[in-house]
């Protein structure tokens, strides 16, 4: 589809493109590892200016003849272009305009397809968030649309919905994002959601359009769950009594494209750990437990990128340590409330379709859900929702946004809804608005950072309780910071420092960037709910 012939496989009998580690192979290491370009996204996002075999060819015969890396990349790619300087509108000191005004900037219209590009071309237009994230994003476009309803523009989300329901045609399922080296992973499941945001616009019929494609990305999630032996299958958890629920996955286990020599030194350091501490007879043996043991790490870490959270404490055996990371032995509740929404959701679109007999098959596998999350992820003791560990059959300690899921798609009691909302008030509320989790780690979701996801499903799950004070609370303070930086710097930010808000965000394998969908989607709605000044 993207590229000639070498550079496909059939998998499943379908075509899929290659990724760029498949088709360069040692120059795709070497430029990676070398960090001949500073972000490891730039090499994977480029395309050649020539032949591939060509370019391979020459590299092959040059490569131990002191060539200079960097110009043999200039020479024989394009790089991706520079992000545009989105504080442009430097007179345009109202937020709200500056924003309408973006979306022009940020659209990208109906893909054509670039031989050797790793662009998974779409058929219609598309938002991007910004700076360096040139593609469409799964779960970011969901809290976009929120804005670009606001902003009147039904066409676009028509659009991206299209999008989404071709990806899940073409692959299967929808990917982290519209490139090849995304496609073995998805991310949080929010497709359904962006069918209810439609169907609340245009009408009912969006659920019958969509049915198909809501169904394919629900069998998706639920992958081998009827024939499962273990206790974990990609994307599935069986628990004791047979009680299905689900984890983060990625289809493999090798440092991610766009990260590479992070990923690759994370799994190094964790693997020499690993044999400081162990004995064995040969050193094949030593090297045979050692390369088992990074493709683990770099599940983990894919799985981190699969969840959008990439990188948190709530990973992490030990807060402080990315090395403990253990993605893929979590339930998340998140993630399960996502699932449960999913359900439901399909249960509306079967009804409607006149299919009263699956509809309640779905009805009664929501129900199930809803019972499991509250059991493995609701502590009494505490008064919160948590992630939970299946390895180690026990629930997470770690206090974070995502344990207010629950009350976003409406599934937690009022009595446990109170609950939760005292630990936010108590440990998560900030001046700036919602705190992540409440470690400081120095990764990005991590305190002190807060995101405009997160703000719209924790004001949006006490707003579903009644409690309108406290989401009020949490929205006017994020409009306010997000005005205040705005001021300053005329810019919207991925991500914000809630807690010291003299301070940009940190953390993370790349600087903060701006643009920002998600920020824009979640400003807008927010700013239509409670106002605000600018």
């Amino acid at each position: 589809m993207l590229l000639s012939l070498p550079a496909l496989v059939v998998a499943q009998q379908k075509i899929v493109p290659l990724t760029p580690d498949k088709i360069y192979g040692q120059l795709f290491k070497d430029v990676q590892l070398q960090k001949i370009l500073p972000d490891g996204k730039t090499f994977v996002d480029c395309t050649p200016k020539k032949k591939v075999k060509d370019i391979m060819y020459n590299y092959g015969m040059m490569k131990n003849n002191g060539m200079d890396l960097k110009t043999f990349i200039a020479e024989n790619f394009n790089l991706p272009p520079a992000p545009p300087q989105l504080n442009y509108i430097q007179q345009e000191k109202d937020a709200a305009m500056h924003i309408k005004n973006l979306w022009g900037t940020l659209k990208r219209e109906a893909d054509k397809t670039v031989e050797g590009s790793s662009l998974l071309p779409l058929p219609n237009a598309y938002i991007v968030p910004g700076g360096r994230f040139r593609e469409i994003y799964y779960w970011d476009s969901y809290f976009t649309m929120l804005g670009l309803k606001e902003s009147g523009e039904v066409t676009m989300i028509e659009n991206m919905v299209k999008n989404f329901a071709y990806l899940i045609n073409e692959y299967g399922h929808i990917p982290n994002g519209n490139r090849t080296y995304y496609l073995s992973r998805s991310q949080p499941p929010f497709f359904c959601m962006m069918v209810e945001l439609l169907a609340g616009i245009k009408g009912k019929a969006v659920y019958q359009q969509y049915l198909p494609e809501m169904q394919k990305e629900y069998a998706y999630w639920m992958e081998g769950a009827e024939k499962m032996k273990d206790p974990a299958f990609k994307r599935v958890v069986k628990l004791p009594g047979g009680t299905m629920l689900n984890r983060y996955w990625d289809e493999s286990n090798t440092p991610r494209q766009e990260s590479y020599k992070e990923d690759y030194e994370i799994a190094e350091a964790v693997a020499m750990e690993l044999a400081m501490r162990i004995k064995v007879s040969t050193p094949e043996k030593l090297k045979e437990i050692l390369d088992a043991n990074k493709a683990v790490t770099c599940t983990h870490l894919r799985a981190g990128a699969c969840s959008g959270w990439d990188f948190s404490s709530r990973w992490f055996t030990d807060p402080n340590n990315i090395h403990t990371i253990q993605t893929t032995n979590f339930i998340p509740v998140d993630l399960n409330c996502l699932m449960y929404s999913m359900e439901t959701i399909i249960a509306k679109a079967l009804k409607l379709n006149g299919k009263t007999t699956i509809s309640k098959s779905f009805t009664g596998k929501a129900a199930k859900r809803k019972a499991a999350i509250i059991k493995y992820c609701w502590s009494a003791k505490t008064g919160f929702f948590y992630d939970y560990n299946f390895a180690e059959s026990q629930q997470a300690a770690v206090i974070s946004a995502a344990g207010v899921f629950p009350l976003f798609v409406k599934i937690a009691t009022p009595a446990q809804a109170a609950s939760v909302a005292k630990t936010v008030t108590d440990f998560l509320l900030k001046e700036g608005g919602i705190v992540t989790t409440t470690n400081k780690t120095g990764q990005q979701w991590d305190a002190p950072n807060g995101w405009a996801p997160l703000q719209w499903t924790t004001a949006a799950g006490f707003k579903n309780y009644g409690n309108t004070a406290l989401a009020k609370t949490i929205a006017t303070r994020w409009l306010a910071l997000n005005n205040k930086v705005y001021q300053a710097t005329g810019k919207m930010m991925e991500k914000y420092n809630v807690e010291d808000l003299t301070q940009l965000a940190g953390g993370g394998e790349y600087p903060s960037q701006d643009g920002f969908g998600w920020t824009n989607g979640v400003y807008l709605a927010f700013k239509k709910m409670y106002g605000g000044k600018n």
